[in-house]
């Protein structure tokens, strides 16, 4: 019992094998092509605990080649020369398949060491990561695999591993253990669709639980449950794929009208303990999704980001939970944020020019001036503190940037300008 419970009661075969049904279930690309016995090179992306390095087990006993194993965490080009000398031996005759987990922290070089042997066949590579393999991985290496995502396994698929694993603890513990109502739910709910979390869980759980008088069970508590696996569902790597999904599911069901999802996505990054970023993008969305369909939105959210700031987690989340909601149910208007865009993009292909002189802050023409003077015509001297004078620069001179948004306010402001600029 020196290993952990997960590397005890890891699957043996695909059907053992837990979620993943779009790669594993009968006729599953995957599946097919690991039974088919010639397995090319492969990649494996996604959460931890979704069966990743179970699958690279299952193909690597299924083929007769010689099995070598490195982790991009503490390898080295040492250790790739190292395999690359058994190729053509007689203990590799079959060939060599490569299960490197981690892939991610090889650099560049080390990636490119393995070109040639994954090229010729001398190496089959299993690769996996939790990283998205299109940011992290050198594209040449990458165009000679195949990628295959794992999901994260839905709690009704971790339910059977998790009474699995409580059967295998009481067999080698040699004890019977009573399991409260709820607590293999719980646990299949808790760890984040991280197969692994959870069989760890039971395996505290079963370690932790204490041990009768008079020889009865064990009792496994749903109290205990829900102290060993607290706050192990948040994937919430800072640096990670997992960390933008969320801030982008976050800010999508804001600008989506949603305010369910904008809640239960503000709620996942508090629990995390981003208030930062649950700040940042509170605010980006009140002014590029809200903006001008209801300008008083954007002192409102600053308001509830300054109180939530100063008060701190756990209170922040009250103020903050106002503001989602508020910029949930808004009316929207992205026109602040198109205009924007496109006098930027105007910027980038060089269309702007020198700033009409009715315009500039100097009063005094240079002797090369044709025309003296600065002609600036000052809009409140006029009915309506308006009057038509060009401000744009020559070469943008008539562009429109701004379209009003259809909504109340931006309409009404519209209606009050068309009809004193007519």
């Amino acid at each position: 019992m020196s290993s952990p419970l997960a590397d005890r009661i890891r699957p043996m075969t695909l059907d053992e094998a837990v979620g993943q049904k779009h790669l594993l279930s009968e006729g599953a690309p995957l599946r097919n092509i690991i039974e088919s016995g010639i397995i090319p090179n492969l990649i494996f992306y996604g959460p931890s605990g979704t069966g990743k390095t179970t699958v690279a087990n299952i193909i690597a006993a299924s083929t007769n080649k010689k099995l070598c194993r490195l982790n991009g965490t503490n390898a080295s080009i040492a250790d790739i020369r190292n395999i690359v000398s058994q190729i053509d031996t007689v203990e590799a005759a079959n060939g060599i398949l490569l299960y490197l987990d981690e892939i991610q922290y090889f650099n560049k070089k080390q990636q490119q060491s393995l070109l040639e042997y994954i090229e010729n066949g001398s190496i089959t590579l299993i690769a996996s990561t939790t990283e998205n393999p299109y940011f992290y991985i050198y594209s040449a290496v990458l165009s000679r695999c195949t990628v295959f995502e794992f999901k994260t396994v839905t709690p009704e698929d971790i339910t059977p591993a998790i009474e699995r694993a409580f059967r295998l603890m009481g067999e080698e513990m040699r004890c019977g253990y009573d399991i409260e109502d709820g607590v293999v739910r719980h646990i299949a709910f808790a760890c984040g669709g991280d197969v692994r979390k959870s069989i760890n869980t039971v395996e505290l759980l079963c370690l932790s639980a204490t041990v009768p008088d008079d020889g009865s069970a064990r009792k496994i508590t749903l109290e205990n449950a829900k102290h060993l696996s607290q706050k192990t569902a948040l994937k919430y790597d800072r640096d990670g794929d997992e960390h933008y999904d969320l801030l982008s599911a976050f800010q999508k069901s804001m600008r989506g009208s949603d305010p369910d999802a904008a809640i239960h996505y503000l709620a996942r990054i508090l629990a995390a303990g981003d208030l930062p970023s649950a700040c940042r993008r509170l605010m980006v969305c009140a002014a590029e999704d809200v903006g001008l369909a209801y300008p008083m939105i954007m002192p409102i959210v600053k308001s509830a980001v300054d109180i939530a700031l100063q008060v701190g987690l756990p209170e922040a989340r009250l103020p903050l939970a106002d503001a989602v909601i508020l910029v949930a149910t808004s009316p929207k208007s992205n026109s602040g944020h198109d205009a924007i865009n496109a006098a930027m993009a105007d910027l980038e292909k060089g269309k702007y020019g020198p700033i009409p002189r009715q315009l500039q802050n100097k009063h005094f023409d240079g002797e090369d001036a044709r025309v003296k003077g600065q002609f600036y015509q000052y809009p409140h001297d006029y009915p309506n503190h308006w009057t038509k004078q060009q401000y744009l620069p020559d070469v943008l001179k008539n562009t429109v940037y701004y379209e009003y948004g259809d909504n109340k306010i931006e309409q009404a402001t519209k209606e009050y300008w068309d009809k004193i600029k007519k």
